[in-house]
């Protein structure tokens, strides 16, 4: 398996775009969401626009945008997440400020390829892409979360800490031994919203399904 990033392969972003299944609609109706449509990612950061590919078929990709943290007035990471890191890397595209992290905003797996650690890798290759910068922020939110809507965050958090499925399996997976000291992650904060997303909530509850370690997002 290697990595291919948009600077190199600008060809590949229609194949890119093609892997996975998850987000795509329910994106489409973020406000904040459509700064990052892909054609503007792949014009304004495609050295952080990665694919992976396995015999030459592209099997994940996984993209970051470059944000200034920490830095003057952001001594923590945003209280929006996801919505927050998006605002930050477009203020500072606009500012000229010279980012110091990098932030993930999607990692997704082929369909057929999941359960396999490629997830893991695609961020691995995520956090090469951000070298001469200090540091890799991943907003990741438990997908179980949906199974209880009314919950407040803080305490589905609390409930959950010591259920090693409760945070769904991409989560979960940096909790699995060997895993976390791989990747090498810390969970830094909790955020009220990651993403604001209209809709109707009986169309965001998913299907319950068993979760295990090592499974794919």
């Amino acid at each position: 398996m290697h990595v291919e990033t948009l600077a190199t392969r600008p060809d590949l972003l229609d194949a890119a775009l093609r892997i996975g299944d998850i987000g795509f609609e329910f994106l489409q109706h973020d406000e904040i969401g459509t700064l990052t449509r892909a054609a503007r990612l792949a014009r304004r950061w495609p050295e952080h626009f990665l694919v992976l590919l396995d015999g030459g078929e592209p099997v994940a990709r996984a993209v970051g945008v470059p944000v200034a943290f920490p830095a003057p007035g952001r001594e923590e990471l945003p209280d929006t997440g996801w919505d927050g890191a998006i605002l930050w890397a477009a203020e500072d595209a606009l500012d000229g400020r010279r980012p110091t992290a990098l932030a993930a905003l999607d990692v997704q797996v082929a369909l057929g390829r999941r359960g396999e650690g490629i997830a893991a890798e695609a961020l691995r290759v995520l956090e090469e892409s951000a070298r001469g910068l200090s540091r890799l922020v991943v907003p990741v939110r438990p997908t179980t979360k949906a199974l209880e809507p009314h919950v407040p965050m803080a305490e589905f958090v609390a409930r959950s800490a010591h259920r090693t499925t409760a945070f769904g399996p991409f989560v979960h997976r940096r909790r699995c031994a060997g895993a976390r000291a791989r990747l090498g992650g810390a969970r830094l904060r909790r955020v009220r919203r990651a993403q604001r997303v209209g809709g109707v909530l009986a169309r965001r509850r998913p299907d319950p399904v068993p979760l295990q370690c090592g499974a794919q997002q």
